[in-house]
């Protein structure tokens, strides 16, 4: 009976302090962060996703997006990269960013993921898509005060064109795995990359593309081993969340705007180049850049010096998914320069 006592009275206290445990604050939610949680408003909630209506010169079509946390002082909008991916590969930023209060912002641009697809390729230019992000921007009230941009790969040229022409709309842009210049791109990938490939891989390579039989499997099965897991993504098993997006790649709008081939660009931006203009660009800018990338990292940091507030980021152990394969320094960087403001 008094065992039985003892044993009531100690699962009792048990339950209490468990109890107390989890009434008191969580040593993970850093001071300051505390209102990152807090709902946007008070209406039917949506797990943040937001359709925006946006004009062109087709219509209005809906685009989707979808915000994580709450910060009045740093918003990030992602700019996927492409063209033609989905917004699915940069879900590993929820792994480092909301915990540090940075607010995120997903966005399937127009005809990709969970936005409309008008099936129009008019509509697949880039002055369209820079005004497609101004919509978006004044849509979820992002301003001068908190609106950082970050464009990958594809997503970095609409980054950076958007940046030129709305500069004083933002707090800051990170342009991650993209050169300023498309014809400077295709020589690196001519002179450098594909001088890095057996030359009987790249000859037949270079077979294919002369015949422009790139529905051939021999194509991808030989880009997969020497090209892509070399320079896209050097991992063996790719993360789950980067096979979804490329699962959804719109093809259409990838071979429209930058060719069939990843040996250079042969679409719309095939002679685009802002090289020249990154001098006007005059905030705070990071640039990232990788040493397997498919950018010449070299050249990025050239561009990060062109600009006034520019710096630069090396991934040594990175491709041109560094978020995924050199994560620790691609994440400690970015994090770095959002909260450093």
């Amino acid at each position: 009976m008094i065992l039985r006592s003892i044993s009531t009275v100690v699962i009792f206290l048990l339950l209490m302090a468990a109890l107390f445990r989890c009434t008191q604050p969580s040593p993970e939610i850093k001071e300051g962060t505390s209102s990152y949680f807090e709902l946007s408003d008070s209406g039917i909630q949506t797990g943040g996703v937001k359709m925006i209506p946006i004009e062109t010169p087709k219509g209005v079509f809906n685009v989707w997006t979808k915000r994580i946390g709450n910060n009045p002082t740093c918003k990030l909008l992602l700019l996927n990269g492409g063209p033609g991916l989905t917004h699915e590969y940069l879900e590993c930023f929820e792994s480092f960013l909301p915990k540090e209060g940075i607010e995120i912002i997903y966005y399937d641009q127009l005809a990709c993921g969970n936005s409309d697809n008008p099936k129009d390729t008019s509509l697949y230019d880039l002055d369209r898509y820079v005004e497609e992000v101004e919509q978006i921007r004044t849509a979820l009230k992002l301003d001068s005060t908190n609106f950082y941009l970050l464009g990958h790969s594809w997503g970095g040229i609409l980054g950076m064109q958007y940046a030129l022409k709305y500069q004083n709309k933002m707090k800051g842009l990170i342009i991650s795995s993209m050169m300023a210049s498309c014809p400077a791109y295709g020589k690196y990938a001519n002179e450098v990359l594909a001088k890095q490939m057996p030359q009987a891989v790249l000859d037949t390579v270079r077979t294919i593309e002369k015949n422009k039989d790139f529905s051939n499997p021999r194509y991808m099965g030989l880009l997969l081993p020497h090209f892509y897991k070399q320079h896209i993504l050097r991992m063996e098993e790719w993360p789950e969340p980067v096979n979804r997006s490329f699962g959804k790649i719109n093809s259409e709008l990838y071979v429209n705007m930058q060719g069939p081939s990843e040996f250079g660009v042969s679409g719309k931006l095939t002679n685009w180049d802002v090289s020249g203009q990154l001098k006007t660009l005059r905030f705070p800018t990071l640039v990232i850049g990788a040493k397997w990338d498919t950018m010449d990292p070299a050249y990025m940091e050239w561009m990060s010096k062109q600009i006034s507030g520019g710096r630069f980021l090396l991934c040594k152990n990175g491709s041109h998914m560094c978020m995924y394969d050199d994560q620790q320094t691609y994440f400690t960087g970015l994090t770095s320069f959002l909260k450093e403001r």
